[in-house]
């Protein structure tokens, strides 16, 4: 369960793109989303495929954060 708790003189607005960031962050909608219809094997594969490689880029960046900064 999310919570967003609002701050002093913020609208509405600001306090739901706030909400929206931490719900994209978490990756909840991108599952409702694939939970919503059937996926095939191949639509599996491929989401999978595209995970991976977002996961091994950020690893890359921060090995190369870690080189620069020490």
């Amino acid at each position: 369960m999310f919570e967003v708790k609002l701050r002093k003189d913020e609208p509405i607005d600001r306090a739901l793109k706030r909400l929206k960031g931490k719900i994209d962050a978490d990756g909840m909608m991108d599952e409702l989303r694939r939970l919503r219809s059937y996926e095939t094997p191949q639509q599996r594969k491929k989401r999978k495929l595209k995970s991976n490689h977002k996961k091994e880029k950020i690893a890359r960046q921060n090995r190369l954060r870690e080189r620069f900064n020490s």
